[in-house]
């Protein structure tokens, strides 16, 4: 037995693992991949909880409620529970900005990125436990 085999055994056992391990992260769904994106780019300004200043909300939360609060139908503040949040209307918000929200370079959210929020989002808003209907 030659002095190379168990070294290219080894190698070959090292391409097998990266190749599962890459094969798994691509079949990472729309919705994960999504959930990971909002986490980290969307969630610090427009997430649920307590902003760091004392207020009661996030700041995008809490600009999104101002904004809406005479919205009839009512629009949520928390961007987790609307059902208006297409790829495309994420888009063009995340694209051009909107008052003190920056807009998001392709090489800071591409648009594949972008889909994988909406999916987040839409699949969040599906899972929501529904408020039970009011008795007549």
């Amino acid at each position: 037995m030659s002095v190379a085999a168990p070294w290219a055994r080894a190698s070959a056992v090292a391409v097998l693992c990266f190749g599962f391990a890459a094969q798994g992260m691509a079949q990472q769904s729309a919705v994960q991949r999504g959930d990971a994106k909002f986490q980290h780019s969307c969630a610090p300004c427009h997430g649920a909880g307590v902003g760091d200043d004392g207020h009661a909300m996030l700041p995008g939360t809490d600009a999104l409620r101002i904004k809406y609060k005479a919205a009839v139908p009512p629009v949520p503040a928390l961007l987790e529970q609307r059902t208006d949040l297409t790829a495309a209307v994420l888009k063009v918000f995340l694209r051009n900005g909107s008052f003190s929200m920056p807009p998001f370079r392709p090489t800071e959210l591409t648009d594949v990125e972008i889909a994988d929020i909406a999916s987040y989002i839409a699949d969040k808003v599906k899972r929501a436990p529904t408020a039970p209907k009011a008795k007549p």
